[in-house]
């Protein structure tokens, strides 16, 4: 009779590769979203900066573009179009927020890919992209899911189920003003909203790409996948605005919005 190891062997192996076949996580390679946006998608939007802009208003950056917080410090100028670049200067400290800049978008599924730069011109540079919907009741000023880059991490955040719905928002800004520690389970819960992962900032030039697809979020660099998370608020079925926000300086270039569905 045959050793029959192998055969005992094969079969104990067999529901552990149904149950890997079973699993619906997308299987990630290097490049695999910018190639997903251009092969699957429609581009809704590009920009490449190739122009002045006309003032220091909402709308001087042109292009559909709207500088939320420009208004705010009309005499100070935040975003400057130098050379086909977008170089973002906020003025944090005098307008009370960090610059906020946005654009249309449109799309359930699809992201955005751009380049930027960290022009190493403050100590505190960091860029917070993602998606805003500001018809959507009862998450403040609509936001969605966002991607940081500080200068140490990368972290994604579904805002929309965690910490700008309007109740959670409410709940924890109690334990703030009293100086308290959140309770376990609103800590728990703020905790699984996100993601941090580390990464080490540079001033150079990078291509990111952030999308959504369902539930899930996910940021590459230069074709690399660096970090996806799951959460329910990033399957909102409309992500209405692009929008870029940092405290300090950056510079952005070539600007794409596509759309899956």
């Amino acid at each position: 009779m045959k050793n029959p190891i192998p055969l005992l062997a094969a079969l104990l192996l067999t529901p552990l590769a149904n149950l890997a076949a079973a699993d619906s996580r997308p299987v990630f390679a290097p490049g695999n979203d910018a190639s997903w946006l251009r092969e699957k998608g429609r581009l809704l939007f590009h920009d490449a900066f190739e122009r002045e802009e006309t003032g220091n208003d909402m709308k001087a950056i042109g292009n559909g573009w709207e500088s939320a917080t420009a208004d705010r410090v009309p005499q100070i100028k935040q975003a400057d179009l130098d050379d086909g670049i977008l170089k973002v200067a906020s003025a944090t400290k005098e307008a009370g927020h960090a610059a906020h800049i946005h654009h249309d978008a449109g799309f359930a599924d699809g992201g955005v890919v751009v380049r930027f730069r960290f022009p190493g011109l403050n100590e505190d540079e960091s860029l917070q992209l993602g998606f805003v919907d500001r018809e959507m009741q009862g998450v403040h000023a609509g936001h969605l899911g966002y991607g940081t880059l500080s200068r140490s991490s990368i972290t994604l955040s579904d805002s929309k189920t965690g910490v700008m719905n309007l109740e959670i928002r409410r709940r924890r800004q109690e334990y703030l003003d009293r100086k308290e520690k959140l309770p376990a389970d609103l800590d728990a819960l703020l905790k699984s909203k996100q993601l941090t992962v580390p990464w080490k900032a540079d001033t150079s030039w990078h291509e990111l790409v952030l999308v959504t697809e369902g539930d899930e979020m996910r940021l590459s660099l230069d074709g690399q996948l660096l970090a996806h998370h799951r959460s329910e608020g990033f399957a909102h079925p409309m992500k209405r605005w692009l929008s870029f926000l940092t405290p300090s300086t950056v510079w952005i270039d070539d600007v794409k919005i596509w759309k899956i569905k």
